[in-house]
């Protein structure tokens, strides 16, 4: 069942003084983290600003970044050829009801915990069977590592992405929700879909072989219920993009 006529609903009887809106985006600045294989961060320079010969203010800047880093969306030509990109992702992959399946009590206790079909059986006792057409969040509390980059990926050595740690999905888990939720897309306040020691990142490739997007390091997950929120997670719209800076952010009613 298609979740449009939902989102319509949504975005008529949308009124900012009865509804909250939560931003589940880290601020890209210098400190912002990026895979450690990455060549490069984000680099923002000043090109004017001051007065002008008229006499008024005006500045201007220019910024330049990798696809990947900060909260980002993984578009399914990450992993997929022929994949949809950033420019030809279907809108009601990005803009969606969620839900968030909570695990950071088990990822305290194992840094390289993974989702499984179990904990998405437990929340569906608790709060009904998934719909399709749902963005499905994984709330591991890593958000509150960000930007320390030591305690968020579970290791600093320059350029080596060998010695990771930190939660995400587990392939099983990921698999029952593209396959038989059918969600519009996933996402995780972690580095990636996959968990730290993925050496063959088996999440992005099921993910992006169904054409299901991923957003990637989001934060203030904690704030969300685990049901009830819509969220707007759009990308940079670039032509035959892998992936891109979010804005995304998280609509719910006030209480």
């Amino acid at each position: 069942m298609s979740t449009l006529p939902l989102l319509l609903a949504a975005a008529l009887l949308f009124d900012p003084a009865q509804s909250e809106i939560i931003d589940l985006t880290h601020t890209f600045d210098e400190k912002t983290l990026y895979w450690p294989t990455s060549p490069s961060g984000f680099e923002h320079k000043m090109l004017s600003k001051g007065k002008t010969p008229g006499g008024w203010f005006y500045s201007a800047a220019a910024f330049c970044a990798p696809e990947h880093g900060g909260t980002h969306l993984d578009a399914p030509i990450h992993f997929a050829e022929g994949g949809d990109s950033t420019a030809t992702l279907p809108l009601d992959k990005l803009v969606a009801p969620a839900i968030v399946i909570d695990v950071s009590a088990k990822a305290d206790v194992d840094a390289d915990y993974c989702l499984t079909v179990a904990d998405i059986e437990a929340w569906e006792k608790a709060h009904g069977k998934i719909p399709p057409g749902t963005i499905v969040l994984l709330r591991t509390g890593w958000s509150k590592r960000y930007p320390d980059r030591k305690r968020y990926f579970g290791d600093d050595t320059p350029g080596d992405a060998s010695k990771l740690h930190f939660p995400s999905y587990g392939l099983e888990a990921a698999k029952f929700l593209v396959e038989q939720r059918n969600v519009a897309a996933i996402g995780v306040d972690t580095a990636s879909i996959d968990h730290g020691p993925s050496k063959d990142f088996v999440v992005h490739q099921l993910t992006a072989a169904a054409n299901v997007p991923a957003f990637e390091n989001l934060a203030n997950l904690e704030k969300l219920p685990e049901e009830g929120a819509i969220v707007v997670a759009l990308p940079m719209k670039i032509a035959d993009g892998t992936g891109g800076p979010l804005h995304a952010i998280a609509l719910l009613p006030k209480q």
